[in-house]
């Protein structure tokens, strides 16, 4: 039993915010009945890096064996090398220019207006507030940080209460290079099916959104209360002198705009060279000539590999008829424009149909690489440790809108007859 003087003295101190929560719980802990003794895990004995060592032994134990050790070294420093130059410069480009974009539509009063008139959508929909959807037209027209890039400026931010902010992340992913992706199918020749696909991945948005705001709020109860931006933050924002010509006026929110999108950039660069990385190597296998050379983007083919074990899901959800289609949903999950790049090989083999084609629309536009983006935008986004949550509730999303892809083909063909 407790000693109720020492209890009520822990209440006074906590009142006078003396004592932090872990001399409190030190303090609890002391006042615990003596007899009663911690319980240890089984494994308690074992010492905590030796799990560790077994993971990265076994990784690069089956890697090394698989392509050869100098291959595979080459391999990971080539193709991190190429993900800095080829895709991190081009993300941090569009953060800039999203950013400075985004700087405008905040100074000159957009947002305000989005919020406006998309608020009765929104809210029922996304639980989010009007000014999301300039997000969503931002990673559209660009790739999944643009709207990192925007969340940046408190006066967006502020509309947002903090399981709303969070949740951004994966909002946005869902609709990141989505005219990247739509244009690309119809030069393929397809017209109906890109738009249908643009419907499942806006299904698909709508469970990852509402799924990663639950895990954020069951994480982080007060998060439902706080808002993301402080009212302090936001009046030095509001602080700028509006009376300054048209001209200053986008000039500054141009240039501010710019160099956010330029620290977003810099933010990412860990979490695109490791997770993508890692990704491709296990997606993609080796050289035209069957052999590893140690260039980039080789490896083993361990997931697709994996998913043909259980084709017939993927054939029952989202009606693929050949095992080798699942390539590009499973690579799609590290970058859809290396997902892009294998449908030619794809058309050229007779694999595609117009299914084919609905369904890698709506999963490519919100899968659109988020395991190798998610862990970049939450990290500059401060919430690093809600990582496998954001990517938890995007898997779904994502399968949720290959499989509404694929059922509106069907009852669109049945229509059509």
């Amino acid at each position: 039993m407790k000693d109720p003087k020492e209890e009520r003295r822990l209440e006074m101190l906590e009142d006078e915010e003396v004592l932090t929560h872990t001399d409190i719980d030190n303090i609890s802990q002391e006042n615990e009945d003596p007899g009663k003794k911690k319980k240890k895990g089984i494994f308690s004995w074992v010492p905590t890096g030796v799990p560790c060592l077994l993971c990265v032994g076994i990784l690069f134990y089956y890697l090394g064996h698989k392509m050869g050790v100098a291959p595979m070294l080459n391999t990971v420093m080539h193709t991190a090398h190429d993900l800095l130059l080829n895709t991190v410069f081009y993300l941090m480009g569009i953060c800039v220019l999203t950013g400075a974009i985004g700087r405008i539509f905040v100074e000159f009063g957009v947002v305000k207006l989005l919020e406006n008139i998309l608020r009765p959508l929104m809210k029922p929909l996304f639980n989010l507030p009007g000014v999301a959807s300039l997000g969503a037209v931002m990673t559209f027209l660009s790739d999944n940080p643009a709207i990192i890039s925007l969340s940046q400026d408190k006066r967006f931010s502020c509309y947002f209460k903090k399981y709303q902010f969070i949740s951004l992340t994966n909002f946005g992913t869902a609709f990141g290079m989505g005219l990247l992706v739509m244009v690309f199918m119809v030069g393929q020749g397809y017209f109906i099916e890109p738009v249908l696909g643009f419907i499942g991945a806006f299904c698909g948005c709508i469970v990852s959104t509402r799924l990663m705001q639950r895990f954020v709020l069951k994480a982080n109860p007060t998060f439902r209360y706080e808002l993301a931006a402080a009212a302090s933050e936001l009046e030095k924002e509001e602080s700028r002198e509006t009376s300054k010509s048209v001209f200053i006026r986008s000039l500054n929110a141009l240039l501010d705009g710019g160099r956010t999108g330029v620290d977003v950039g810099i933010a990412i660069i860990p979490g695109v060279l490791i997770i993508s990385t890692l990704v491709m190597i296990l997606t993609f296998g080796p050289s035209s000539t069957g052999e590893f050379t140690g260039s980039a983007y080789e490896g083993v083919e361990l997931l697709p590999w994996l998913a043909q074990k259980i084709d017939f899901i993927f054939e029952w959800l989202f009606g693929f008829n050949d095992p080798h289609l699942v390539a590009f949903p499973i690579t799609a999950l590290g970058a859809v424009g290396a997902a892009l790049s294998l449908i030619p090989n794809f058309m050229s083999q007779g694999w595609i149909d117009g299914n084919a084609i609905c369904v890698f629309t709506a999963i490519g536009m919100c899968w659109s690489g988020y395991l190798s983006t998610h862990t970049a935008m939450l990290d500059s986004m401060g919430y690093r440790e809600l990582t496998p949550k954001a990517i938890i509730a995007h898997t779904i999303g994502g399968l949720v809108a290959a499989i509404v892809a694929h059922w509106l083909f069907v009852i669109v063909t049945m229509i059509i007859g």
